[in-house]
């Protein structure tokens, strides 16, 4: 078998890398004319909530969001954030990137919505947060990118209030090793924390955008060790999903299929892959 074209680095490079590269997808993203960041639909009301996000916020808050405090975490450009805190919610935005957060307060203003913006890691938040938040929102694109999964899900555990929920939705361990389906490609491990730094132009929002920084650094993670590492955070399980269809892809690597949804299937007619994993977890009440 062929090498993995990724190349092993620790943690701390990992860090440089993907800091310098959210820094430059922030200020590509916010032109607004990729797949995923439209200010513009944004501004006019249009929710950015993907279908699988609608679901899981039904069972976690049938009732909606209206009066709750919620913390959007990994915020990017922040439109769940502003979308949130148009439906009432008390929101804060938490991203590492003080690029992305400039960009995102001004979505916000434009929106006509108030945020709460903080710039931290989202395995080591400010104290000031602990025991805040009745939810806390990560979602699509989260947990690849913690080099430790147990601080990442114990610092969730302690910025939640007792009683309070984490939605995390992400890409799918087994969709994230596909580099491609046409040859078939595996290019990414499947779990383990193995970190691997890639060279990738372009962005998952636009392939042909100019980004000044290329490098970034992922992390294999199985669904196996999500739910451990919420366990170890204290928190409790309710609910796992794995869905093997999409709206949307968030990779780019599939055409949706006749029916609109997109379905990764290593050849016609087989069943789908899975593509997203929604893990539910509680805070147990004091």
């Amino acid at each position: 078998m062929p090498p993995l074209p990724g190349r092993p680095v620790d943690a701390v490079t990992a860090d440089r890398l993907n800091a310098a590269r959210w820094d430059a997808l922030a200020d590509v993203h916010a032109a607004g004319t990729g797949r995923f960041y439209d200010t513009d639909a944004l501004v006019r009301g249009e929710s950015p909530l993907w279908d699988c996000e609608r679901a899981a916020l039904a069972r976690v808050l049938p009732d909606g969001v209206a009066g709750i405090d919620l913390l959007h975490l990994q915020c990017h450009l922040a439109g769940d954030a502003i979308h949130f805190a148009r439906e009432g919610a008390r929101v804060t935005a938490l991203d590492r990137s003080q690029r992305a957060l400039a960009h995102a307060a001004r979505r916000a203003a434009a929106c006509g919505v108030d945020v709460r913006f903080v710039a931290a890691d989202a395995a080591a938040p400010p104290a000031e947060l602990d025991a805040s938040f009745d939810l806390v929102w990560a979602t699509i694109g989260i947990t690849g990118w913690a080099t430790d999964l147990r601080a990442w899900f114990a610092a969730v555990a302690r910025m939640l209030r007792p009683g309070g929920r984490l939605v995390l939705i992400d890409v799918h361990p087994v969709y994230g090793m596909l580099g491609g389906l046409d040859p078939l490609l595996l290019d990414f491990p499947h779990g383990g924390g193995t970190v691997l730094a890639f060279d990738e132009p372009g962005s998952y929002d636009d392939p042909d955008a100019d980004v000044a920084a290329t490098d970034a650094a992922c992390v294999a993670w199985s669904v196996g060790e999500h739910v451990e590492a919420a366990i170890a955070a204290g928190l409790v399980v309710e609910h796992l999903a794995e869905d093997t269809e999409t709206e949307h892809d968030p990779r780019g690597l599939l055409e949706p299929e006749a029916d609109g949804r997109c379905r990764a299937r290593l050849h016609p007619g087989a069943p789908p892959l899975p593509l997203l994993m929604t893990l539910l977890a509680r805070r147990p009440a004091a």
